[in-house]
Order: structure tokens, then C-alpha cells, then sequence
């Protein structure tokens, strides 16, 4: 699936299933939630927290799943074409950082 596919099937998800999307402040709210839920996973899996005995069948994928659908909605909402946005910003990106990372001493020790 494409980003533009994506975007595409919530959209026609959310107008037939869903009724309508939240307000743009809702889902903003909704994607911070999200990304917390990640976070857990995130720190339990690979920092020095353990996971709850109710957190077992956390699915990390599950959680970044969520993270992208409330972000694809928010596009959606706002008129934004993720696929051009991220296109838009790898060329940002490698202009600015073409040497930054190579040069790093942190990284290339």
C-alpha cells in the first residue's frame, strides 16, 4: 500500500464506518495519546522498565499502526499529501544534513 492508498482507505473508512472525523484539536489530542501508548511499549522494550503483567500482548506494531492512522487522518483533515510532505522532506533534510551526520564524531568514532 502506497502512502496516498493509505490515505485514501481511512478516508473511506472514516466516512463510512467511522461517520466523520473528530475535530482537528480532538485528533491531535488523539495522536499524543497514541504516541504515549508507543512510548510504553517502547521503554519497557528496549529501556529499563519491565512490562506490567497486563502489558504482555502489547503489540509494538499494533502501537505504531495507531500512531500512522491518527496522523493520516490529521492529512486528511488538513489537505495535507503525505506523500509529497515526506518527499518535500528527505530533499530537506539531506540538503541540510548532507555532511552533519558524517562529520559526527558521536557516530563515526
Amino acid at each position: 500500500m502506497t502512502i496516498a492508498e493509505a490515505q485514501l482507505q481511512v478516508d473511506e473508512w472514516i466516512t463510512t464506518i467511522g461517520v466523520r472525523y473528530f475535530n482537528e484539536l480532538t485528533n491531535l489530542g488523539i495522536l499524543m495519546e497514541e504516541v504515549g501508548e508507543l512510548s510504553r511499549i517502547m521503554v519497557r522494550k528496549y529501556g529499563e522498565q519491565s512490562f506490567k503483567a497486563t502489558e504482555k500482548n502489547d503489540s509494538l506494531a499494533d502501537e505504531m499502526a495507531d500512531v500512522l492512522w491518527v496522523l493520516i487522518c490529521l492529512a486528511n483533515q488538513t489537505g495535507v499529501n503525505l506523500t509529497d510532505a515526506l518527499q518535500k522532506n528527505i530533499e530537506k533534510k539531506t540538503k541540510r544534513d548532507s555532511n552533519r551526520h558524517i562529520n559526527n564524531p558521536k557516530l563515526n568514532p
